[in-house]
């Protein structure tokens, strides 16, 4: 596709719309404010890059100190396998025979990869594809409090290791969780009991890893994890404001639009619907803020068109062909929407960056 990607210079009024725009300096100080809080708190800290899925910014992750990257898919690792990346984690359940068989052949060619697995049924299919060989370390998702995948008890956690510990091609790396906003009691007493459990079987666990960005920051009310994973952070988001996690001043990407129609005094309509904004509320009743206009409601999207009500913005909104700058709701989301990012610093642009691992959702 011909688009016209704006060479470093341009100044931001001059790029087209819609587009995600990532603040440089911003971006940069929440990579250094996240690993150096980890740092001090005696944490590896291990990005998850469904947030950027660039290899540059992983990059700059890694250079800031990070003990490697989080993937969530076998397709996303292979990107950044690609890319040279040599630690990579894996934090999803991998079934059928095409999804193990690039596995297999990712795990040939990355120093360290590892997997998570909360059933029978998942690490039969693992223990069935790797041989002594080439094992696969695996470690046990248990299920902490947020109520989506891992086992519900220390107990399920220790005889699933078992398991894992028993298959020849398979090494057992330890437990990971991913944790309910604001769970870390609940963690560390999960981490602790099986740990605890885990030693009267002589079985040693030299990963406990927890996770997300809303809760980065109380990492070290968790002292039995040895590594946090969090994704959000590096671009933060309107979800992540209201978490308490950062400010406004700490949002690196906006996403920027023209309006496109002014059709009543009430009501604005940008060129940004749900293809470049995403429908995902996240319990928000709108679909994102839009910078320097507050009251102004982004109530309903298309594909292409975003409306926005204006009956509570006391701020005169632009006019037809100006730009406005939106905070999205989930910033991850929007990623995967574009095929490259904008970078800038004070309003110029500094680079344009392929979204390498866009579309990679198996």
């Amino acid at each position: 596709m011909n688009y016209p990607w704006p060479e470093p210079g341009t100044p931001l009024h001059q790029v087209a719309t819609p587009m995600p725009v990532i603040n440089e300096d911003r971006l940069s100080a929440n990579i250094a404010r996240a690993q150096a809080y980890c740092d001090k708190n005696g944490k590896h800290f291990r990005p998850h890059i469904k947030t950027h899925k660039i290899a540059s910014v992983a990059r700059q992750q890694v250079e800031a100190g990070a003990v490697g990257l989080n993937c969530q898919k076998v397709t996303e690792a292979e990107v950044f396998a690609d890319a040279g990346f040599d630690d990579i984690l894996i934090t999803y359940n991998i079934l059928g025979s095409v999804k193990l068989a690039r596995l297999k052949a990712l795990n040939a060619r990355v120093a360290k990869l590892a997997v998570v697995a909360d059933s029978d049924v998942t690490v039969a299919g693992l223990a069935a594809t790797f041989d002594t060989d080439r094992p696969l370390t695996v470690l046990v998702e248990c299920d902490s409090g947020a109520k989506r995948c891992g086992v519900q008890t220390p107990e399920a956690a220790v005889a699933l290791a078992e398991s894992i510990a028993a298959a020849p091609g398979l090494r057992f790396g330890g437990i990971m969780t991913y944790p309910a906003i604001g769970g870390a009691e609940q963690v560390e007493a999960f981490m602790t009991r099986t740990m605890a459990l885990l030693s009267e079987k002589g079985i040693e666990c030299p990963v406990r890893s927890s996770g997300g960005s809303p809760d980065l920051f109380a990492a070290h009310l968790v002292p039995s994890a040895t590594e946090h994973r969090a994704g959000t952070y590096v671009y933060n988001d309107r979800s992540m404001v209201r978490a308490g996690h950062c400010t406004a001043d700490d949002l690196a990407m906006h996403v920027l639009a023209t309006v496109v129609s002014r059709p009543a005094p009430d009501r604005a309509v940008l060129d940004c619907g749900s293809k470049a904004l995403t429908s995902d509320l996240l319990g928000f009743s709108d679909y994102g803020t839009i910078d320097g206009f507050d009251g102004a409601r982004i109530v309903s999207l298309s594909e292409e068109h975003a409306v926005v009500d204006l009956t509570d913005c006391a701020t005169p909104f632009r006019e037809i062909g100006e730009m406005v700058r939106i905070v999205p709701n989930h910033t991850c989301v929007v990623t995967n929407l574009f095929d490259r990012m904008v970078f800038h610093r004070d309003g110029v642009v500094t680079r344009v960056e392929k979204v390498d691992a866009r579309g990679t959702v198996w």
